[in-house]
């Protein structure tokens, strides 16, 4: 039989049955961390309380800090409330009311107050207050006494600063009615001393007029006989003491401009982009309604001239002589002549002598002018104006011509405002719209239309417009697409439309981004999906070729990677390695795509091996025998067959009549050639264009630790197998230029191997002795030495202080993080769940239905 089992103890019990509250309520537990006096300006760590207290309060400061500023750290705004007591609960709001008063009532007293004096006290002098002496019934202006400042009379200074002794002194030679002398009155000494200011004041005004009658008089002699004083005149003792005079040096001379020199004088104040475009938009809408009065026949001059307003205190003193309009009388032949057509004729001359020259004219012209004067009339206007006087002399004889006259002028004016562009343009809303803005017009206008509407419509203006503006550059590329896509394709309309690609991806970059990068995937997907079908996929038209074009423009090549760019070199690396080459028209296309992708890795050289592979397969068309190349092609090119001498010339005596010329981008599309010297010259040029390209190659590469492995092929090809004898020589010095530019560089390019490392020693039995002279802790022997140890100790301390609570704040904000991702995913749970759930419920409901329907049948 085993042993009974143990009875449990009652005092294990009781342990087991101890709650916490009990633990917490245990005096003997809390931990009590004694100081032996306080420090003023020290904060104290003696923590009283439980153990795990101060974690708990370690934890709880975490949150009051670290996880505020965590879930702060992305806000752009944050409203502190400093208000004096708002959370404080133990004061009363007539507390808070009082303190807050007398609070604002401190801050608005300055320091220099304390020097103010109460109100309430009288200010004397002399026994006399103040208040009173300041009540004076004329006051001396002592602006009059400008020239002697500084200059008081005794009596204005006994007056004024002597404590009223004057008013009190009797005057001697002035008597009473008893005949005893009697002191004048304050009002009488004033009247005094405003006389004598007056007479001194009179006095020293004709002084002043006698001697500057005396300098204008001392002026007029000295400039009459200032010509007898002229240096050739002088007699030769006084030229010569001139001559003894010491000349300026360069220093002294520039010392002289330098303060004769302009001082720069303040600028305008710039103008926001938003002002800007205020300003060009109510500048169209002005040229638009002028515009449209012209076509209407009404007369611009008479809507512009409107009576200027003059305010009440306008003395009219801003009036020019020289400009007096006003028509002329004379008397001629016993008849008044009025001369109203000579100032109407240099008015028109005026208005018509500056302004725009066309609507042909660039946008930059118009945003530089501020009216337009329409110039394209100042023909007419000039006509009209020269016929005006053969119309005075006739002016009996034919009434009615001069109606007749300015009639065929309106028309004429309004036939050339309906010639003109319009100023104002609404956003397009789809692509019709914006062909049918478009469609009938050259490419200059093309490019002022939407100049206009990009002004009309500026972000600034409008709610909306950033919306449109965006929309615009989708339909502006697309627009592009289909002027790439015409025959013959518009290419000259296409540069001058790149510019305003330009400036809508300036203002919008994501919105350009995403659409560029939509019309790139669109044309991989259906490249891929014909792989997929057929095994082989044509090269890309020409619409892609000039996409690819514009992406290099707008968007950087040089990052590591782009949202734009690295899908635009990923489709080209695609189309130079699955397009298969079977005609001239391909091989062009390949080349064009060999331009774009040097043109994409010029400034980051990054290595492009379907580039190289494309150029190599190129030049094996060229090769006449390819028995024994030593090289080997790969797709998209063939070793042998029909294809792959669609570059051998057919003729060699046709290099001799050949010149160099660029390989048109219609070419791609179509191409026409009717002899076989054409075909020949084309193929040529074919050959020289991808010459220039592996010279840019071998240049861009050269930095390359494989540089040797790369040209390999290619230096084989064109020094053994490429028939450079029958070509011209020009294309024979490029290839001597590839050649010496390769074997130079694989001279100098040494492969690459690994980091030799000293080899680790065997671990040895042999015990490692070493001599230790001082035992025990060391000291510094110093003050200096045991202060730096001191320090060294203490930074050590704190150091690793710092890294635990670094790792703590990091654990901590890893468990909220963890907290947070746990929560959403339990919501989200919970959502799937009442998602399937009325899901569920809708699926029997409906098969409810569906069976009542059933039964009813």
């Amino acid at each position: 039989m085993g042993k009974p089992p143990k009875k449990k103890n009652l005092a294990d019990k009781v342990r087991k049955t101890k709650t916490s509250t009990e633990i917490k309520n245990n005096p003997f537990e809390v931990k009590i961390n004694r100081k032996k006096f306080d420090i003023l300006g020290r904060k104290s760590k003696h923590d009283v309380g439980l153990p795990g207290v101060s974690r708990s309060k370690a934890i709880n400061k975490r949150k009051e800090t670290l996880l505020k500023e965590y879930k702060t750290k992305d806000k752009a705004n944050k409203f502190i409330d400093r208000r004096f007591g708002e959370y404080d609960t133990k004061m009363d709001p007539e507390e808070k009311i009082l303190q807050r008063f007398s609070m604002e009532r401190q801050r608005t007293q300055d320091k220099k107050n304390m020097y103010n004096l109460n109100e309430e006290e009288e200010l004397t002098h002399y026994g006399q207050s103040l208040s009173e002496m300041e009540k004076l019934n004329d006051m001396v202006d002592s602006d009059d006494d400008a020239d002697e400042k500084g200059m008081l009379s005794a009596e204005l200074t006994a007056s004024h600063f002597g404590g009223g002794g004057l008013l009190r002194r009797k005057t001697q030679g002035e008597k009473d009615n008893g005949g005893n002398q009697r002191a004048k009155s304050r009002q009488e000494l004033i009247e005094e001393l405003i006389l004598k200011s007056k007479q001194e004041k009179r006095e020293r005004q004709n002084q002043k007029e006698e001697s500057q009658v005396l300098t204008e008089k001392l002026d007029q002699d000295w400039k009459s006989i200032q010509g007898l004083l002229a240096h050739k005149n002088a007699p030769k003792a006084d030229r010569h003491e001139e001559e003894d005079k010491p000349k300026l040096d360069e220093y002294d001379m520039m010392v002289r401009e330098l303060g004769f020199e302009m001082k720069a004088q303040p600028s305008e104040k710039m103008k926001t982009p938003e002002e800007v475009a205020r300003e060009e938009r109510e500048r169209l809408q002005k040229l638009e309604a002028d515009r449209l009065r012209r076509m209407m026949g009404d007369a611009v001059g008479d809507c512009t001239k409107t009576q200027a307003h003059m305010s009440a205190d306008d003395i009219n003193d801003g009036f020019i002589l020289d400009g007096d309009d006003k028509p002329t009388l004379a008397y001629q032949d016993g008849k008044w002549n009025i001369n109203e057509e000579g100032a109407k004729i240099e008015g028109d001359d005026e208005e018509g002598g500056e302004g725009e020259s066309g609507e042909e004219e660039s946008d930059e012209e118009e945003e530089g002018s501020d009216e337009d004067s329409h110039s394209d009339l100042d023909s007419e206007q000039e006509s009209a104006g020269g016929e005006e006087e053969e119309e005075e002399e006739e002016k009996d004889e034919a009434p009615a011509t001069k109606s007749q006259l300015s009639e065929e002028e309106r028309k004429a004016q309004a036939e050339a405002a309906k010639a003109e562009l319009p100023y104002t343009f609404k956003a397009p809303e789809s692509y019709s719209d914006l062909k049918g803005l478009l469609q009938g017009h050259p490419a200059d206008h093309q490019c002022i239309i939407l100049a206009r509407t990009q002004k009309c419509n500026h972000p600034s203006l409008a709610v909306g417009n950033k919306l449109k503006l965006q929309k615009l550059f989708g339909f502006l590329l697309e627009y592009v697409g289909e002027l790439a896509s015409r025959s013959p394709p518009e290419l000259s309309t296409i540069d001058k439309m790149i510019p305003q690609l330009y400036g809508l991806c300036q203002l919008f970059p994501e919105a350009a981004s995403k659409a560029m990068q939509t019309t790139l995937v669109d044309s991989a997907h259906s490249m891929e999906e014909v792989l997929e079908v057929k095994g082989r996929a044509a090269f890309p038209q020409l619409d892609m070729l000039i996409y690819l074009k514009i992406t290099a423009l707008l968007f950087p090549t040089s990052d590591f990677r782009h949202p734009v760019t690295t899908p635009a070199l990923l489709y080209i690396s695609q189309a130079l390695t699955k397009c298969p080459v079977m005609s001239l028209e391909d091989v062009t296309s390949g080349l064009v795509l060999c331009c774009l992708a040097v043109e994409y890795i010029s400034f980051s050289k990054r290595f492009f091996p379907e580039l190289i592979n494309f150029l190599l397969g190129v030049l094996h068309l060229a090769v006449k025998d390819k028995t024994s190349t030593g090289y080997s092609v790969v797709p998209p090119f063939r070793q042998k067959g029909k294809v792959s001498d669609l570059l051998v010339l057919s003729d060699p005596e046709s290099s001799q009549t050949w010149s160099k010329k660029t390989l048109p981008l219609s070419a791609t599309q179509t191409l026409t050639l009717t002899t076989d010297l054409d075909t020949d010259h084309y193929r040529l040029s074919a050959v020289a264009t991808c010459l220039d390209l592996l010279k840019r190659c071998s240049s861009l590469y050269r930095e390359l630790a494989s540089y040797s492995h790369i040209f390999k092929p290619i230096t084989t090809l064109l020094s053994k197998h490429l028939p450079i004898k029958t070509y011209p020589a020009a294309l024979q010095d490029l290839h001597g230029e590839i050649l010496a530019a390769i074997s130079g560089s694989l001279m100098s390019r040494p492969l690459l191997v690994f980091e030799k490392k000293k080899p680790i020693p065997l671990k040895l039995f042999t015990p490692k002795i070493v001599e230790v002279l001082d035992y025990g802790k060391k000291r510094g022997n110093t003050k200096e030495e045991r202060e730096k140890e001191r320090l060294n100790h203490k930074y050590k301390k704190e150091f690793k202080g710092a890294l635990r609570e670094i790792r703590k704040d990091t654990r901590f904000l890893a468990r909220e993080k963890l907290n947070e991702v746990m929560g959403r995913d339990a919501e989200r749970k919970r959502k799937v769940k009442e998602l399937f759930g009325s899901l569920a419920t809708q699926e029997g409901e409906w098969k409810a239905l569906k069976r009542r329907k059933n039964s009813r049948h």
